[in-house]
């Protein structure tokens, strides 16, 4: 099912059919780097499909001209009619606008549908994400120190994450 399209791209849900291609960019530790997740295998690919198919917080982003998925936009319900967003591409289409198109169709659709703010969290150290939301008329909000943790290290203590909290209003 479509949601969107935009010049290049469709916004649509997942399908079983998407396998092969999310587990291209899922397998890849570039791509996950600053994901909550490590990369995975083929099998836990597939339970993520799963989940992702059955979910409508996460929208797979599609090439028109070749029918290939190359990521996904993950838009969270949060309270006061809220959204937070996040991206992950395929590394083999970085750098081509694909995110920042789809990203923006997504935005002016949640806006055009009532949402009032959009925020994103993102690791200080990804400057790709973070520059991403600059440049599609996001602000910083906060900076948030040593707030997150998702890896322990060899004795078993946290390795904390900053964190950078970007917003965009409805205006």
């Amino acid at each position: 099912m479509m949601i969107l399209e935009t010049d290049r791209l469709i916004l649509r849900r997942y399908s079983a059919d998407d396998l092969n291609d999310l587990f291209e960019y899922l397998s890849d530790d570039e791509v996950v780097k600053f994901e909550p997740y490590k990369v995975m295998s083929l099998e836990e690919t597939k339970n993520n499909l799963k989940w992702r198919i059955e979910t409508d917080e996460m929208i797979a982003v599609e090439l028109k001209e070749t029918q290939k998925m190359i990521g996904n936009i993950y838009l969270g319900k949060r309270d006061f009619n809220s959204l937070e967003i996040g991206y992950v591409f395929n590394r083999a289409f970085w750098g081509k606008g694909y995110a920042k198109e789809g990203c923006e169709a997504i935005i002016q659709y949640s806006f055009q549908n009532g949402i009032h703010r959009i925020f994103a969290e993102c690791d200080p150290d990804n400057i790709n994400s973070w520059r991403l939301l600059e440049s599609i008329g996001f602000e910083k909000e906060a900076h948030l120190k040593q707030n997150v943790f998702f890896w322990k290290d060899e004795q078993g203590n946290p390795i904390w994450k900053d964190t950078f909290i970007y917003a965009k209003l409805n205006s």
